[in-house]
């Protein structure tokens, strides 16, 4: 397989706060992580700085927000969008290039110049409702990228899956009354944001699977063997795209699921499965969370691997 890697120095002049989770050392333990000669073979990609950026986030955020947003960008100092969720000035090209990664790596999986794509990108996105920056999250760059693949690319089904560990209210959304995107996300619950119960369905596109405090592997792969994977396969989706967040890992601090790096080997094995029967084995995957550093790298590398041995 073709494994396309977008990363660049820009995700690390994010500056979201002394002693934030969401910090830029995220990237650099994932960029030591993949600096090993096994991932020699990974084609690394520079996310572009895309001219008609603002069109695409259009596609699926307000007018409203996206001032908002740049507004913000432009004040000096840090300015807090929400009590979780700030910016300065020196975020403006991390949240630009986040959003020219994912599209761009549709661009090349959608016109199979690549099989897949990883895009380690900050700020990450999911929580990011249409009208509304939260959650550590100021656009939601895989609901964007999928937006723009249905729209540009003329899919008619799109599936996303979010493994991060909090729900992925944001992308839950954008696409609450659009059957051409089923979005399936696991998650622990009751926990932040306080959405994802398997009621929320929106027009049949919907599978939310929560999962209690301390729940295994062995019940997370069962979950997603049982609710899931059916979901998906009765979808056949043209495109596979992963919220790729690494926080349900059992040593990250913001969460308490027991995961460990052989089930995000696992669940991505599984994907790339799917994929490979629907849409040729196209998978365009983002990260989300993932807040303990060894943990973070050690499960980015192994869903890399995975993806880059497909």
């Amino acid at each position: 397989m073709t494994t396309l890697y977008y990363s660049h120095p820009d995700f690390l002049a994010h500056d979201s706060g002394p002693g934030h989770p969401e910090c830029a050392d995220r990237i650099r333990a994932i960029e030591n992580a993949l600096a090993a000669p096994s991932f020699d073979a990974l084609i690394r990609t520079e996310p572009p700085l895309l001219a008609d950026i603002k069109d695409k986030i259009a596609l699926i955020h307000s007018q409203k927000l996206i001032a908002s947003v740049f507004n913000a960008l432009s004040q000096p100092g840090r300015n807090n969008l929400d009590p979780d969720t700030a910016v300065s000035p020196s975020s403006t090209n991390a949240v630009l290039r986040a959003v020219g990664a994912v599209c761009d790596a549709i661009d090349k999986v959608c016109t199979d110049k690549a099989n897949n794509a990883f895009c380690a990108i900050r700020p990450p996105g999911h929580h990011a409702e249409p009208d509304e920056a939260m959650g550590f999250c100021l656009f939601n760059n895989i609901a964007i990228a999928a937006e723009y693949a249905r729209t540009f690319y003329q899919l008619e089904r799109i599936a996303i899956v979010d493994f991060d560990v909090h729900h992925g209210n944001g992308t839950q959304t954008a696409f609450l009354k659009q059957p051409a995107v089923l979005y399936a996300s696991s998650h622990q619950m009751p926990h932040y944001p306080g959405t994802g119960h398997p009621s929320e369905t929106g027009v049949g596109n919907i599978v939310n699977v929560p999962l209690d405090s301390g729940t295994t592997g062995a019940v997370f792969r069962e979950k997603y063997k049982r609710i899931i994977f059916p979901a998906l396969h009765h979808f056949k989706p043209q495109l596979l795209m992963i919220s790729a967040g690494f926080d349900a890992h059992k040593d990250d601090p913001l969460a308490s699921i027991e995961l460990v790096e052989d089930d995000y080997r696992w669940v991505t094995q599984e994907l790339i499965g799917i994929a490979k029967h629907y849409a040729g084995g196209k998978i365009v995957s983002a990260l989300e969370g993932g807040y303990n550093l060894n943990a973070l790298a050690a499960s980015v590398a192994i869903h890399v691997k995975t993806l880059l041995e497909a």
